[in-house]
């Protein structure tokens, strides 16, 4: 039976990647920190994933078994003797693992087992490079790391809600989910013929997709966050921004945004009508109540999702590369400075309280320089930074006047064609 070894047990490491492998006939072995998580996948060998969706269902996800993360020998063993791998632990914790998979490259390398293609599913750009290098300090200089190594990236459109902690009580290695399951990933950067797993859709030309899903999907998350937060702040669930009379077609103007961007950059991959059925089918998603996605879930980490290549500042950036006013893009980034959306318990995501205490105070200038890293010196940056300054001028008048932040009849913002 082949294997994949799934760097990281969270939501997405076993609502999504793991679910898929398994289904698909490979044993799946976690490597995980959390100790519950993994004495309890190899107490059971299985679990399960509950579809909330318009036809629920119940996945029962067989031949797994757990690692903890901290034996270093026993997960670079796995890593030598697997068909492939994937990582799924946020771009902020690779430095943590790059180590243990570089151990893990010398003891294949010794096995004689031949190059490892390893999923990279992180929703961030350059992942790949990224994975190259972070693996790299680890390595000898002599190293054939791009012989023995296939670092592929990913989009990843996989919705996945946070458990309450009553849910977590019940069950640790429950998880629920959408019932979307597709895994785009990049074909032309495996070094073994791709897994045969039906879920998986290889592509050759990969980055036109890392960008949409960051510019379209990520970024309507965005959209539907931020503008909620301040238009309507009683609202809960992403289904309800979707289905408000204000947010839900500023939303969809947000991404139509983005989708003009990508037009223009990738006119042999994206076109009107495939731009419109997937702004069509994510907003469809955004408003399954089965789900029970909330606002805050897609809207906290503020300070990540308002940096140079992610979701907004990116989006906004990309749209000026291509000459596309972009007014929702910039408010979206004005509004997300705002969000202080907090959990079941009432409390805000720990780095969002500290963004709102120590970053925002110090206003919008500093942060579009100094979290956003926007350069002086570069025209595409200077366009976003006057743009979004001059939303976060205009979000100001209307929340100050108690009026909708989303008419932008007459707004003079926006406008990033140099």
């Amino acid at each position: 039976m082949d294997k994949l070894v799934q760097i990281g047990a969270g939501n997405i490491g076993r609502s999504f990647v793991g679910q898929i492998f398994s289904r698909a006939g490979f044993e799946v072995v976690f490597v995980d920190v959390d100790r519950t998580i993994i004495d309890a996948l190899n107490e059971r060998g299985e679990y399960v994933v509950e579809v909330r969706d318009r036809e629920p269902a119940t996945i029962i996800v067989k031949n797994v078994r757990g690692v903890d993360a901290r034996d270093v020998a026993a997960v670079a063993e796995e890593l030598a003797t697997c068909r492939v791998a994937s990582t799924a632990v946020g771009p902020a914790a690779l430095p943590y693992v790059y180590p243990t998979i570089a151990e893990g490259l010398e003891r294949r390398q010794e096995l004689g087992k031949g190059p490892l293609d390893l999923i990279i599913c992180e929703n961030m750009r350059e992942g790949a490079a990224a994975m190259y290098k972070g693996v790299g300090e680890h390595l000898p200089a002599d190293f054939p790391l791009r012989e023995m190594l296939g670092a592929v990236e990913t989009s990843i459109g996989k919705m996945v809600p946070i458990m309450t902690d009553e849910d977590r009580a019940r069950d640790p290695l429950l998880v629920y989910a959408e019932a979307y399951n597709t895994l785009i990933c990049d074909g032309a950067a495996f070094l073994n013929p791709p897994p045969e797993v039906p879920d998986l859709d290889p592509k050759q030309n990969m980055k036109p997709y890392v960008d949409q899903k960051l510019s379209v999907h990520n970024l309507g998350h965005a959209l539907c966050a931020y503008f909620s937060h301040l238009e309507a702040p009683e609202l809960v669930y992403t289904w309800e921004a979707v289905e408000h009379p204000t947010i839900g077609p500023a939303v969809r103007a947000g991404m139509t945004e983005s989708t003009t961007a990508l037009i223009a950059a990738y006119p042999e991959e994206f076109n009107q009508q495939n731009q419109r059925e997937l702004v069509d089918d994510l907003l469809m998603r955004f408003g399954n109540h089965a789900l029970g996605d909330t606002i805050y879930r897609v809207g906290r980490d503020v300070t990540r999702k308002l940096g140079r290549e992610d979701r907004v500042i990116g989006s906004a950036r990309f749209d000026a590369r291509h000459g596309v006013s972009a007014p929702y893009t910039c408010l979206c980034a004005a509004a997300g400075m705002r969000f202080r959306a907090t959990d079941e318990h009432g409390e805000m995501y720990e780095k969002d309280r500290e963004f709102a205490e120590n970053v925002y105070p110090k206003g919008p200038r500093y942060i579009l320089r100094e979290i956003s890293q926007l350069d002086p010196e570069d025209p595409i940056d200077e366009a976003v930074f006057r743009a979004v300054l001059a939303a976060d001028e205009f979000l100001r008048e209307r929340l100050a006047a108690g009026e909708s932040i989303l008419d932008l009849s007459g707004a003079q913002f926006g406008n990033l064609r140099r």
